[in-house]
């Protein structure tokens, strides 16, 4: 969708969504740059094309930007740069069998719960080049009564934000077999 080079991510922390959104738009006489992960209050995630990139950067700095950090992706993800890629998605999941949700499923495009396979196949596409609503996710999940979350993958950066989004939530990890087991026996006395 993006050659490599000519895109990529930043995270930027101490400012608001919405002053990112207004950074974002001044910056984007320089091209294309979008907020694309609205991780946890104070920390967005915004993406687009290098120069726009750079220029919404320094303009975050200016405006008070606590930290500003590049991250090492190949491309601008879950930006409208993506799109070229998100058809060629709905192009290949035509021959895919996908199946109603059994339990409960929240898209993070939209922080809603997908309640049969024709939703689940528009997020997957959608989500592509729309931004992940990660905090509106985690507190839709809570809103809801769940308070245990439990990250499954290598490091813990997704069970930070879900602490910083919900003080009160137990987090739970899973990134090897060990940590599996120790999360297996937590689950098995609480079910």
């Amino acid at each position: 969708a993006v050659p490599v080079g000519q895109g990529g991510m930043a995270a930027v922390m101490g400012l608001s969504a919405a002053e990112l959104e207004a950074i974002c738009r001044q910056a984007s006489a320089a091209g294309v740059v979008e907020a694309v992960n609205f991780n946890c209050p104070g920390q967005v995630v915004i993406a687009g094309e290098t120069a726009a990139l750079q220029e919404a950067l320094a303009l975050a700095k200016k405006a008070g930007a606590r930290r500003c950090v590049m991250l090492a992706v190949s491309a601008p993800f879950h930006s409208t740069l993506m799109q070229p890629a998100g058809e060629k998605l709905a192009a290949g999941l035509t021959s895919v069998l996908i199946s109603d949700p059994v339990i409960p499923v929240v898209a993070n495009v939209n922080a809603d719960f997908v309640r049969n396979a024709d939703e689940v196949r528009k997020a997957l596409i959608q989500q592509v080049y729309n931004p992940v609503r990660w905090e509106e996710s985690i507190l839709r999940l809570a809103g809801a009564g769940i308070g245990t979350f439990i990250e499954v993958g290598p490091g813990r950066v997704l069970s930070g934000l879900v602490k910083k989004i919900c003080r009160g939530a137990e987090v739970l990890n899973v990134e090897d077999q060990e940590s599996l087991k120790e999360v297996l026996a937590l689950v098995g006395e609480v079910g």
